[in-house]
């Protein structure tokens, strides 16, 4: 290991997407590898709305792995963390940097510690698919930090191991997460089916209900369903392999009255599997259910869907738009029938603003004089639901993972490779 001193610090900065799958993953086949009972296929979202960044740095100097997630220390000893570390050291290369005269050969990782920051620009643990982004930021800065050859499809596998929907989050746009056949899992991997220029029309509104953590996590939710959900067995086997061909056929042809229909009725069929799940496990809660009958209600009134819905696993809706223009209308109507507790608007429509002025939408008072919506019957005045909404996130398919070479970016210190 060659180097000036003992006290170089090299890194690597490193911004990640989060994803929403249309096609959900729910269940394992087997807990440690994380390998699925189903095919699961997912749109990236924007990061500039929604990423992880995480750096990572290594020195002679560290004395062991640390984590600091979002400005807090956090432990590092997780089987699936640990899973990740081991499958990337293993395949870790030469690094030579001649500028500051660091030399690492291959053997050398094995003996190096690891310094990372996270940050997520976006609720943690609260249904918006964070660990997907974070594991995957995690997985592809370390493997630029250390050469890893592998391309994204195999990266994905080892991102697998540390969350299942990680994986999907190495490729931007369309994507799908095969399942695989092998027992070691060295098939059970994500392949990109379109990127995100293939169907820009598509816009993206995510109505966050609740930024609390959830009672039943994703991971304990889904090893109960496997044990005592039937129709997630009958899900796995009869209706996923059929679906995922269908949304595969849609995003291809970019059918949005197919896509829509595939996507809001597996969104309902996962959750109707969790309340088959015994303790049933309830992630929506009465606003979801009301996104959900005023979608239904506008689509219905027009002759083909405007809007697609799903919800993972958490109360928030995930609404997208058919294009720009009903992306406009749906706002008015969110705006409709949930408006802000007080007249903030800018920390209340957050992400890609300019789809407020395209609904008319400047300040509250523009808010206030909305009129119902067409489809209510005999325009009879609807309940208002203020305050059942923390915020919206205006957003649309996004990149994959990117590194970031503006030093001022990272979130460790060049010199110490502690937090800034």
């Amino acid at each position: 290991m060659a180097g000036e001193s003992q006290n170089w610090v090299l890194m690597v900065t490193a911004q990640t997407p989060t994803n929403i799958a249309v096609i959900k993953y729910w269940g394992k086949r087997d807990e440690t590898l994380i390998l699925p009972v189903n095919d699961s296929i997912s749109v990236t979202l924007d990061p500039s709305h929604l990423c992880t960044t995480t750096t990572v740095a290594v020195s002679p100097s560290f004395q062991k792995d640390r984590m600091w997630l979002n400005g807090k220390e956090i432990a590092l000893s997780g089987g699936r963390f640990q899973s990740c570390l081991r499958e990337l050291r293993k395949r870790a290369c030469d690094v030579e940097d001649k500028k500051k005269g660091i030399k690492i050969s291959k053997e050398d990782w094995s003996k190096l510690h690891l310094h990372i920051a996270s940050y997520n620009n976006f609720p943690t643990a609260a249904g918006l698919a964070s660990s997907a982004a974070g594991l995957a930021c995690l997985v592809y800065s370390i493997g630029k930090l250390m050469n890893v050859k592998e391309d994204e499809s195999q990266l994905s596998a080892i991102a697998r191991q540390g969350s299942g929907s990680a994986c999907r989050s190495l490729f931007g746009g369309f994507v799908k997460w095969i399942m695989g056949k092998e027992e070691d899992g060295s098939d059970s991997l994500a392949v990109q089916l379109a990127d995100e220029k293939h169907w820009d029309d598509l816009v993206i509104i995510i109505a966050v209900v609740s930024s609390r953590q959830k009672e039943t996590s994703s991971t304990s939710g889904m090893r109960e369903s496997v044990e005592t959900s039937l129709l997630l067995q009958h899900r796995a086997k009869e209706i996923v392999p059929k679906r995922i061909l269908q949304m595969e056929e849609a995003i291809r042809n970019r059918d949005f009255a197919s896509f829509s229909r595939l996507t809001c009725t597996d969104s309902n069929q996962f959750h109707a599997v969790c309340l088959d799940t015994w303790p049933p496990i309830f992630y929506m809660n009465d606003t979801s259910h009301r996104i959900i009958s005023i979608i239904e209600k506008w689509n219905r009134s027009e002759e083909s869907p405007q809007v697609a819905y799903t919800f993972d696993a958490g109360p928030n809706a995930v609404l997208i738009a058919r294009n720009r223009q009903t992306a406009a209308l749906l706002l008015q109507r969110l705006l409709y029938y949930f408006p802000p507790t007080s007249g903030d608007l800018d920390s209340y429509i957050i992400g890609d603003k300019s789809i407020t002025k395209d609904a008319g939408i400047n300040g509250i008072q523009d808010v206030e004089a909305l009129p119902p919506p067409p489809e209510i019957k005999d325009n009879i005045p609807s309940q208002k639901f203020k305050g059942d909404v923390n915020y919206f996130i205006c957003t649309r398919p996004g990149r994959g993972p990117v590194l970031l070479s503006d030093e001022s970016q990272a979130l460790l210190n060049s010199e110490n490779g502690l937090p800034k």
